[in-house]
């Protein structure tokens, strides 16, 4: 039983970060979207880089991007919080029923990995070269969510000891 209260109280974290994150955004929206701006504009990036064709000079591409990141949050804060109230719903469960609230599980986190390992590394850090700049810089931080969730993920999926 203590494995699967861990894993919802696991999942209902990642959910209260996700809750913090979406109010910043949407609080200070600004800020962050100065950090996408810049990071599309790929202003701060190495001088004669050759990639530049890449840059983005379009105030409405900064606005989706940005509002699609912060919806991309919202769906993984409101499945991550559904998803731990169905596994502490289910911690007393049967076998089958519990598997079936981790499903849920499952996808918040995934959902999570992906804004992390899509949306920050591979486009913002790798495509818009946001590695080379020393203000617009997000792998870091980045890395380390990808890291937090995916060790939350590892805990997730890990099997129930068989009883004895």
């Amino acid at each position: 039983m203590a494995l699967r209260v861990s894993k919802a109280v696991l999942v209902f974290a990642i959910a209260l970060f996700y809750t913090i994150l979406v109010l910043n955004n949407l609080t200070d929206y600004g800020s962050n979207y100065e950090f996408v701006r810049h990071v599309l504009m790929m202003d701060s990036t190495f001088p004669g880089n050759h990639l530049m064709w890449r840059a983005v000079n379009s105030p409405l591409v900064y606005t989706v991007f940005y509002i699609g990141i912060i919806a991309w949050e919202s769906v993984t804060m409101l499945l991550c919080w559904w998803a731990g109230v169905r596994l502490l719903k289910s911690y007393r469960a049967d076998r089958a029923q519990f598997a079936a609230a981790l499903n849920v599980a499952v996808i918040a986190l995934t959902t999570s990995l992906l804004m992390w390992l899509v949306a920050f590394l591979d486009v913002g850090g790798e495509w818009f070269l946001m590695w080379q700049s020393k203000m617009w810089n997000g792998q870091e931080e980045a890395f380390r969510m990808f890291t937090i969730v995916g060790v939350v993920f590892l805990v997730v999926v890990q099997r129930e000891p068989t009883p004895a």
